[in-house]
């Protein structure tokens, strides 16, 4: 949950400017705060965040120095490709780390294509992201040139986040040594998938849990009744590393974990059942380890979905690197501060929301202070 009111202001009043003065005719806030803002109420494109900056002029100049007016939409356009979108979201995240009370640490990381970015020899921008589940926020990004080069990102990701006291899920394709390593080397645990890109790992934790013999202590199941579907849950774990081969090359190996989940379908009559397997440097309760695993996938639910769904920005044309980067920035803050908003009124949906805004400067100053 936020601390304090927010201070989007200062925020913006942060952002370090790499301009000549003798070339600024608008103050870095003044571009960044009314960005932001024409964001909140649906602004699409920089033509959009002008016009919505001049249709609230006497709004912002509550606010701003506008002796030089409403930047141009070239204007917009030209500082987001000139601003290194690494600095951008250092200064974010280190804002978003004073309004936040973390009372546990929990890290997603996990990549989503900017499909409206792609070129016309059909390359994409690929971003890598990291989510702290227990507040679902935001906390960095690394550009890739597609999926594929996830496992050389990964440690870059990893390099610039601060990991101390951190449990890190990552889906199959993190599950190598070297990250492993380097998320115990930065004070942190691993949750990581294992699939059968590491075939003998792989092999090794199914034949385990063949072979083990179940322990009321070591297994938590649960059952939910979501709409027409029954699931249910089993998290089985094992802490005996005697199973696993060269298990001293997977930094500080404690425990392995199976998830058995059924879902009956009433509608259908049909029932579902799926196996995954995981690999962790933590020793916990199998209650735990579901929690994480499931937790994991609000990057998915909470974040990707929501940028194309309710952001879109999938449908995005921004194509430049930087101006894709650094607006992927303001979406992922825009879309805190409209889900914190939410958590006062779940009634109403963000759509909504970011209408009323729009239409109504005392809904968006209240927005503004949640």
């Amino acid at each position: 949950m936020f601390m304090n009111k927010n201070k989007l202001l200062t925020f913006a009043k942060s952002i370090k400017d790499f301009r000549l003065n003798r070339k600024k005719l608008h103050p870095v806030e003044n571009i960044v705060f009314i960005t932001i803002l024409a964001v909140i109420c649906n602004a699409q494109d920089w033509e959009e965040v002008e016009d919505f900056g001049n249709s609230r002029k006497e709004f912002f100049a509550k606010y701003l120095d506008l002796k030089n007016g409403v930047p141009s939409h070239d204007t917009f356009n030209r500082f987001f490709s000139l601003y290194d979108p690494k600095s951008f979201q250092k200064i974010f995240v280190e804002w978003l780390a004073t309004l936040i009370d973390i009372k546990e640490k929990h890290i997603a990381i996990d990549g989503k294509s900017c499909r409206g970015s792609h070129s016309k020899t059909g390359e994409m921008i690929h971003l890598l992201h990291a989510y702290l589940t227990d507040d679902c926020s935001f906390l960095g990004q690394e550009k890739t040139a597609d999926k594929s080069n996830e496992i050389s990102a990964i440690p870059i990701l990893l390099e610039a986040l601060d990991l101390k006291d951190a449990l890190v899920s990552i889906d199959a394709m993190g599950c190598q040594i070297e990250i492993a390593e380097k998320i115990i080397e930065k004070g942190g645990d691993y949750l990581l998938a294992v699939k059968q890109n590491q075939k003998t790992l792989f092999e090794d934790v199914e034949s385990a849990f063949l072979v083990h013999e179940n322990n009321e202590k070591t297994v938590f199941i649960t059952e939910e009744i979501n709409g027409s579907k029954v699931e249910k849950r089993t998290c089985k774990i094992m802490t005996d590393m005697t199973h696993i081969t060269r298990n001293e090359d997977w930094k500080n190996l404690q425990t392995i974990i199976k998830i058995e989940s059924t879902t009956y379908h009433k509608s259908k009559n049909k029932e579902t059942k799926d196996k995954r397997y995981y690999i962790s440097s933590q020793l916990n309760t199998p209650e735990i380890f579901l929690k994480h695993t499931r937790n994991h996938w609000l990057i998915e639910n909470k974040l990707h979905w929501s940028l194309d769904v309710i952001l879109k920005e999938d449908e995005s044309r921004k194509r430049n690197n930087n101006i894709a980067e650094n607006f992927s920035i303001i979406l992922k803050l825009v879309l805190k501060l409209l889900q914190e908003k939410q958590l006062k009124n779940k009634k109403i949906s963000i759509k909504r929301m970011r209408k009323m805004a729009a239409w109504n400067l005392d809904y968006l100053i209240e927005m503004l202070n949640f």
